[in-house]
């Protein structure tokens, strides 16, 4: 009989569930649906990072250069229409430079063969120090008007962070589950050589999920930056980094590659963004946010942990049925 598990992101939705019921009961403000709407634009670019972290994450990686990138991207955006070019050229040319700098990640980590944490803890250097120098450290003012569509229109009835979120999660979802290249990540996260001996190219792998990253750290940058009509070359400087492979690993994405889903790591980045604003409308100092989110990821992993040990069939399994189960293997054997 074929075993039925639980879903993956079984763990996560509860505790997501449990933190918004609290969350609601402690403060009136919290449950209001311009609070809501304040909670999920703030968790747009927090779910753009995790689903892209996600996908480097998949295969044993990590990348600490998201935050850096958020600036870079949405100051070259900034400087691009200063220039006088239109808003759809600025977020292209943003995007295919975050796309640029993930590339970059991927090309040292395979074919220099150096370790993701130093390589992008080095581009997180010089991501953050692009902005500063191309500008001066001074933050760049956007004129187009057109270029607020990214952070502040709208698209068949919801704000337009949260439909590219959604729009982002299908699409990213659909590769990893329904295509080959998705079937080769995952394969790549389990077990790197035994991908390269099923003809795995792991190159190709590898530039791909940075790349993916980069771009959905790009996509935060336009996000950030079309809000605010302001290219600042220290966005993304604060929790960004923390909050993306915190949304990424609570919502039940492996360190060690191979496990995980982009629902789950939505999930996450949903559960870290209702913390984070319900501590601000109940008025906790920022400095505990840290603090209470580790502790929820702590929770997270062990129910997550938990659940794959538990199977449905495990519960309501009988012993007549493990006698029966025993007594056909003996005829078998």
């Amino acid at each position: 009989m074929r075993r039925w598990r639980l879903p993956e992101e079984t763990g996560i939705f509860i505790i997501l569930v449990v933190v918004a019921i609290v969350m609601s009961f402690l403060s009136e403000n919290f449950r209001t649906m311009s609070n809501l709407q304040i909670l999920l634009l703030n968790g747009a670019v927090i779910a753009f990072l995790a689903m892209g972290q996600t996908f480097v994450l998949l295969t044993g990686g990590i990348d600490l250069s998201t935050g850096s990138n958020i600036a870079m991207t949405g100051v070259l955006a900034a400087v691009v229409m200063k220039a006088g070019l239109s808003w759809p050229i600025a977020a292209l040319i943003a995007i295919l430079a975050g796309m640029a700098l993930g590339m970059f990640n991927g090309y040292f980590i395979h074919h220099v063969g150096l370790p993701p944490f130093i390589v992008t803890f080095c581009t997180f250097g010089v991501a953050a120090s692009i902005p500063l120098i191309i500008t001066g450290a001074n933050s760049v003012s956007v004129k187009d008007p057109g270029f607020a569509v990214i952070g502040r229109g709208h698209m068949l009835g919801m704000p337009m962070p949260i439909f590219l979120v959604i729009v982002a999660a299908v699409i990213l979802t659909i590769i990893l589950r329904y295509t080959p290249l998705g079937t080769q990540i995952y394969a790549v996260g389990g077990n790197v050589e035994a991908s390269r001996l099923a003809g795995v190219n792991i190159g190709r792998i590898i530039l791909t999920v940075y790349a993916v990253s980069g771009i959905c750290a790009a996509m935060g940058g336009l996000i950030t930056a079309s809000r605010l009509m302001v290219g600042y070359p220290s966005a993304g400087s604060g929790n960004e980094l923390f909050f993306s492979i915190a949304a990424a690993v609570v919502g039940g994405v492996s360190l060690f590659g191979g496990v995980g889903s982009i629902p789950g790591a939505l999930l996450g980045a949903i559960l870290i963004a209702t913390v984070s604003n319900g501590m601000n409308v109940l008025g906790v100092p920022s400095y505990w946010q840290p603090l209470v989110i580790g502790l929820i990821i702590l929770a997270g992993v062990t129910l997550d942990t938990y659940r794959q040990k538990v199977s449905i069939s495990d519960i309501f399994r009988s012993p007549k049925r493990d006698a029966h189960a025993a007594s056909s293997l003996d005829s078998v054997s």
